[in-house]
């Protein structure tokens, strides 16, 4: 969840909050199939801005649900992956596609 905490009603409404958001569902769907770089994310989100996207990665991480690696070669590389947490949401929101 962000700084502010919410007040939640039920765990339900506490595992959704994690992820309310546009961009953070499309971002976990976009890992789903691999790790990804910054601007391979901006690529297959189109229309998110570069500040958007930032902020939205900081708070999956902050959740627990995505993990970076950054990796100590020229130029340096930073590489994004779902968490087991992260690959957890992703199967719950696979199944919603497949409902609606």
């Amino acid at each position: 969840m962000t700084k502010e905490k919410k007040k939640c009603i039920c765990k339900l409404d506490m595992t959704f909050e994690a992820i309310r958001s546009k961009w953070k569902l499309l971002i976990i769907i976009s890992l789903s199939t691999g790790r990804k770089r910054f601007t391979d994310l901006l690529k297959l989100n189109d229309g998110i801005s570069h500040k958007v996207l930032n902020e939205k990665l900081k708070e999956l991480q902050e959740d627990d649900i995505i993990s970076k690696e950054f990796f100590y070669e020229y130029p340096p590389r930073v590489e994004y992956f779902l968490t087991s947490k992260g690959y957890d949401y992703a199967r719950l929101l696979k199944q919603f596609e497949n409902i609606g």
